[in-house]
């Protein structure tokens, strides 16, 4: 059997369609029915930006009239220029066939002829299948080639409203240690007198937060990224909640990103860090809380918050814990060497 693999054309309605189809049977039969995937027109939306900060490239994969199966290339164009991030989604009709081995064929020769060292991706699996997802489809497909557990992440997930009386408590029992910092929060793009200190710490978070063994390197601040990403949530009619905490010296202390799906209604934990310089202030659930606050004001509806993290980031995971948060997924981000 030889399988077609087509490059898909983002504003080819039918082709995006089957593309994303494939995607969440896959996600679904793996992960269960009420797996989180990105929406149709989330995904559609994506594609067709034309983005300065990756290479975005989709795929369907045919077996003579019939598609089997999709799969996507993402090549950072601006940071990290080595590392290519692969993706391949194979409904559970068509696998064992040999269409998934095909397509990641295909797509690490793309990645080599883009002079990219490293691949990275990434697999679900149920959070009581343990950190290392042994018997999982995604996983073990990864394994058999070539790919390691470079970091493990655990899914918690947040149901909303989260009870006033609990964002009272830790707001007092925190209120002397922020004391000296200006917490401030907004919904949509991020304000132009603070964007660029957003900006400088966001571009360490890649390197700041856990990485296990993945290959990657300290990104540069960039505000045209921070925009471009901005107009994409625009596009996709996301919501977005920002909180930064500035210090004395006006400089970015922590920041929290909230995004919301008006497609799924559910909320979306993006970037939180605080700098190391001011770590022990409880910072952290300081703006955690902030953003909750501006969720239930400016999107009721919402049903929850999910959220990522590395499973070694103890700290992270507690205060999480202490918010409500409970694990309800695990993710393994993989990683292979080209070369």
């Amino acid at each position: 059997m030889r399988i077609e693999i087509s490059r898909v054309d983002p504003f080819e309605d039918d082709a995006v369609d089957a593309w994303w189809g494939c995607y969440a049977a896959a996600e679904r039969a793996d992960r269960g029915a009420d797996a989180v995937v990105w929406s149709r027109a989330e995904c559609r939306s994506e594609l067709q930006q034309q983005s300065a900060v990756v290479d975005r490239r989709a795929y369907l994969l045919r077996d003579g009239a019939d598609i089997v199966g999709s799969a996507s290339l993402g090549l950072p164009l601006k940071d990290n220029t080595h590392v290519a991030h692969l993706a391949i989604s194979v409904p559970p009709r068509h696998r064992r066939r040999g269409i998934g081995t095909e397509a990641l064929a295909h797509l690490e020769r793309e990645a080599v002829t883009s002079d990219r060292t490293t691949a990275q991706g990434s697999a679900s699996w149920p959070y009581e299948l343990g950190s290392e997802g042994a018997g999982s489809p995604g996983r073990e497909f990864a394994r058999r080639h070539g790919y390691t557990l470079a970091l493990g992440d655990v899914q918690s997930r947040l149901p909303l409203p989260v009870d006033p009386s609990l964002l009272d408590r830790i707001e007092n029992d925190i209120a002397s240690a922020i004391s000296q910092y200006e917490i401030r929060s907004w919904v949509g793009r991020i304000p132009d007198d603070v964007v660029e200190r957003w900006t400088i710490l966001d571009a360490t978070l890649e390197t700041e937060a856990p990485t296990g063994e993945l290959d990657v390197e300290p990104q540069k601040p960039d505000v045209d990224s921070i925009r471009e990403s901005e107009e994409l949530l625009d596009l996709q009619g996301r919501i977005s909640f920002g909180t930064i905490a500035l210090s004395p010296d006006g400089d970015a202390a922590a920041y929290s990103q909230l995004v919301v799906s008006t497609d799924d209604g559910n909320a979306y934990q993006w970037g939180t860090l605080v700098r190391a310089a001011d770590r022990g202030h409880r910072l952290g659930i300081a703006v955690k809380v902030a953003n909750l606050r501006m969720l239930h004001r400016e999107a009721p509806q919402a049903r929850a918050v999910y959220t990522y993290n590395a499973e070694s980031n103890a700290h992270m995971l507690a205060v999480n814990t202490l918010l409500g948060f409970r694990p309800s997924e695990r993710l393994g981000e993989l990683q292979k060497r080209l070369n």
